[in-house]
């Protein structure tokens, strides 16, 4: 399914597989032998080029690091039980990688190019994909600008990068989470709903601080109020509140999730009514309160399905739920794992087999 595209592949010397330690994999520390590199000038994208891992050559003066025209994307490559692999829904991340690029002011890539690359890189290094549960291939594309150029307009060159690496689960347990009410994430009329990296970097001062109190992640609130549940740092935030799932619209400050997507799909062929909407904080406080808050987990590649153990507001801790008890996150991640892996049949379409 990658032969429409022109590839030129330099293959490593010497594979990296056997000096790599499978049963320790630090989440986004270890990478596969190759990379995918291309160029965008004159209008184009060209120079296609699947090379070993390694450092990229750049001038010190590029925008990107001056003006921050930068961001990427995450998806995940799965070993099924008769050795097929597959790349779970890269279709619906690269719709998502053109929205951040058209945000920045940087240029699209055509969708069939974007699954292209991603599966020839899979394909090439298919051995990393460990064969362990809950493990995966990490797939990282991501953009950026690379004019050298001090001033602040929009670059005319651009380098599209993939890199790969085998994880291991991202969260080990439940999550004891805090919901913000001072520090912002994004803005209406901002970025937020793009995978921009400026949104990671504005949020790794209040994400320290909540760790420093305790706390695993943070739930981001609305800039205007702080009234309204937005999304947690690394996930969508989902709730199942009086038995509807709940949870904010993707809009200018949500992030359109994959894995969330997923999870509304899932949910309405269950048929378990689903409102995307705004959420309260007051409305979440009170469903924790009264026992109506049944479910509380973050949704996203990475994470999977991380659960969120207790939720604290204004210094104040709401214990939810054993997370072993829940019935509904238990059976989507069941239910993901089973597509994801080759054990049940992917009715939807969602396995991009490479």
């Amino acid at each position: 399914m990658t032969d429409t595209l022109d590839i030129k592949i330099t293959k490593a010397a010497q594979s990296r597989l056997a000096e790599t330690d499978f049963n320790n994999l630090p989440f986004g520390k270890v990478f596969s032998d190759h990379m995918l590199v291309a160029d965008y000038a004159d209008g184009e994208w060209k120079n296609f080029e699947i090379l070993p891992y390694g450092p990229i050559l750049m001038s010190p003066a590029i925008s990107a690091l001056h003006y921050g025209q930068a961001f990427f994307e995450g998806i995940k490559a799965y070993k099924h039980a008769n050795g097929e692999v597959s790349i779970f829904r890269p279709d619906k991340n690269a719709i998502r990688f053109n929205k951040s690029a058209e945000r920045l002011c940087m240029p699209t890539l055509p969708e069939d190019i974007f699954v292209q690359s991603i599966a020839a890189l899979v394909d090439i290094d298919r051995e990393w994909i460990p064969g362990k549960p809950n493990h995966a291939l990490y797939i990282r594309p991501f953009m950026f600008a690379t004019d050298a150029f001090l001033g602040v307009t929009p670059s005319a060159t651009y380098k599209f990068v993939v890199i790969v690496g085998p994880v291991g689960p991202y969260f080990s347990k439940p999550l004891k989470v805090k919901i913000e009410t001072h520090y912002t994430r994004a803005a209406e009329g901002g970025m937020g709903y793009a995978k921009a990296a400026g949104n990671y970097g504005s949020s790794m001062l209040p994400a320290r601080k909540a760790t420093e109190e305790g706390f695993d992640q943070l739930i981001w609130t609305d800039a205007k109020e702080h009234k309204y549940i937005e999304e947690m740092g690394a996930a969508n935030a989902m709730f199942l509140l009086d038995g509807k799932l709940i949870t904010a619209e993707a809009k200018d400050t949500i992030l359109d999730g994959v894995t969330r997507d997923t999870v509304i799909a899932l949910a309405k062929n269950w048929g378990i009514p689903v409102e995307e909407r705004k959420v309260s904080v007051a409305e979440l406080i009170e469903g924790a309160k009264n026992g109506k808050l049944t479910d509380a987990f973050g949704a996203g590649t990475a994470a999977t399905i991380a659960s969120v153990a207790s939720i604290t507001y204004e210094g104040v801790e709401y214990p939810l739920s054993d997370p072993a008890t829940r019935e509904f996150s238990k059976k989507v991640l069941t239910t993901l794992d089973d597509i994801k892996y080759g054990r049940a049949e992917d009715a939807h379409g969602w396995n991009y087999t490479v």
